[in-house]
């Protein structure tokens, strides 16, 4: 059986995967750099999707193929609530696991498996690292890949699965979204509490990414009755942000230039083009009282004409959003 000694070149190789994992290469630069170190012939990594609850296989090398059902399959074995609860790697063919390695493993020539469970080094489990080899591991392969398991945990991190939300301002709470309505935090953004519990704003997020706009700014109101400054942006959301997604950020306000909210509905149909008739059928009001409420919307926003009325809301945010 193969010997594993520790050398300044295989340190080097621990840095390299801590680099790689972060961002330089990935999973496959942060394997390449491990391999320096540990003898792996196959490996396969196992995201766990806190949206969902469920694992996906992601990233994976030396497999002829990918069962997609084999990482929800582990997750139901005792070993992997052994390795839950241990942290630590579980090796294969052991009890329990006998049948889990004949179907996916041993068919390929594997003699021997471990299952390393992912935590980051805040505690927070991302998912599995599996690993395959075609004679037995070196005796201290479970203790070397315990050790850089943290940082192999942020390749299946899928919370960095929003990529580049650019625009947010500071002071804002944000959730990302993509066409299926499935929710997820924004990596370095505070999750928005208000905009998780409210099933709306899913379908809001389809429509705007179905849209051709790369950014949307306006006000709405929530269920409460209090008002919100809103900004969506363009986002790519799923692993390695491979679909088309958007993040949702908002921030508590008061209606600016002291508007009302039915002001604020006034002004909206303004901004979309409809006349004095128009906002009056919409909003089931006078057509003298849609006038009496232009009147002080021109005066606290100090605009002389609709187009400039309509510039001025569009490029502050001052309309209310369809939510």
């Amino acid at each position: 059986m193969a010997e594993i000694t520790l050398n300044v070149r295989q340190l080097q190789a621990f840095a390299e995967v801590g680099y790689q994992a972060a961002g330089g290469g990935g999973a496959r630069g942060a394997m390449g750099a491990l391999r320096r170190v540990v003898p792996v012939d196959a490996y396969e990594f196992v995201a766990f999707d806190p949206a969902s609850g469920r694992h996906h296989s992601v990233v994976s090398d030396g497999h002829r193929r990918i069962d997609g059902d084999a990482a929800e399959e582990y997750a139901g074995l005792d070993a992997y609530r052994t390795a839950m609860a241990t942290r630590a790697p579980v090796p294969m063919p052991e009890p329990g696991t006998e049948r889990y390695f004949r179907r996916h493993l041993a068919p390929y020539g594997w003699r021997a498996g471990l299952t390393a469970p992912l935590f980051l080094t805040d505690g927070r489990y991302t998912g599995l690292l599996h690993l395959a080899a075609r004679d037995a591991f070196p005796e201290l392969t479970g203790r070397l890949v315990a050790a850089v398991a943290p940082m192999l945990a942020h390749v299946t991190d899928l919370t960095r699965c929003v990529i580049d939300p650019v625009g947010l301002p500071p002071g804002f709470l944000a959730a990302a979204y993509d066409r299926l309505g499935v929710r997820r935090e924004v990596p370095g953004v505070a999750k928005s509490a208000v905009l998780w519990d409210e099933p709306a704003i899913a379908g809001f997020a389809r429509a705007f990414i179905d849209s051709r706009e790369l950014s949307r700014r306006g006000l709405w109101l929530d269920r409460g009755g209090r008002w919100h400054e809103v900004r969506v942006v363009r986002a790519g959301v799923g692993f390695q942000g491979s679909l088309q997604g958007a993040v949702v950020a908002e921030r508590p306000c008061s209606l600016p230039y002291e508007l009302t909210g039915r002001e604020v509905d006034v002004l909206t149909r303004v901004a979309a083009g409809d006349s004095n008739p128009q906002i009056a059928a919409a909003l089931v009001l006078s057509v003298r009282t849609v006038t009496t409420h232009l009147e002080h919307i021109f005066a606290k926003l100090g605009c002389d004409s609709r187009t400039r009325l309509t510039t001025k809301a569009l490029a502050e945010g001052l309309c209310r959003l369809d939510v």
